[in-house]
């Protein structure tokens, strides 16, 4: 069972092992071991002062593999699913399997959701995201940053030209996107 604190079986003996693979278990013997004079071996303790661990409590319902019966006894609580994103990494855990590409791949694009959740919510703070200070933009004219990217022995040369396009092109995508939307609320008034 998992989370107790007994030492699993081992699958094969420590014979069979030491006849299948040389040397393996060459430190078993406490006399090879430099260790020994300072340490206090007892095979029969295992640290653990619990049969099995407190359990974490569980505030909101949390995302759990298909594989698992239950949470772990401790998990994290620091980025718990919210919005869209949330629901996709919910998906992902309730619908697929941890060996399943689909599993991860939802994954991925429920952090590219949160991310884009992440900038919208700025917008609505009291300190948005700002592109040009976040980004380094302004370090390439005030620290060198031209002249630094010509240099021959830069790993990164060859994204170079991508990174604009990365960047930018989301910022100047949504930015062209607010403008519609507003020059079509402003034309739809004045009629």
């Amino acid at each position: 069972m998992a989370y107790t604190p007994d030492k699993p079986k081992l699958p094969e003996s420590t014979e069979e092992l030491r006849a299948r693979i040389p040397g393996w278990g060459a430190d078993l013997d406490p006399k090879d071991r430099p260790s020994v004079p300072r340490e206090k071996f007892d095979p029969t303790f295992s640290g653990a002062h619990w049969e099995f661990p407190e359990r974490q409590p569980e505030l909101w319902p949390r995302e759990r593999s298909i594989e698992h019966a239950f949470l772990t006894p401790v998990f994290g609580t620091s980025c718990p699913p919210r919005g869209l994103s949330g629901r996709i990494r919910r998906y992902s855990y309730a619908k697929y399997s941890e060996g399943r590409a689909a599993h991860w791949l939802l994954l991925l694009a429920s952090d590219r959701v949160d991310a884009v959740e992440s900038t919208l919510r700025s917008f609505v703070s009291r300190r948005p995201d700002n592109p040009i200070t976040e980004t380094g933009v302004l370090s390439e004219v005030s620290r060198h940053g031209l002249s630094s990217r010509l240099r021959d022995r830069r790993a990164d040369k060859v994204h170079q030209p991508l990174d604009p396009i990365i960047v930018a092109a989301p910022w100047v995508l949504g930015a062209g996107v607010a403008y519609a939307v507003v020059r079509r609320v402003v034309r739809r008034s004045r009629r």
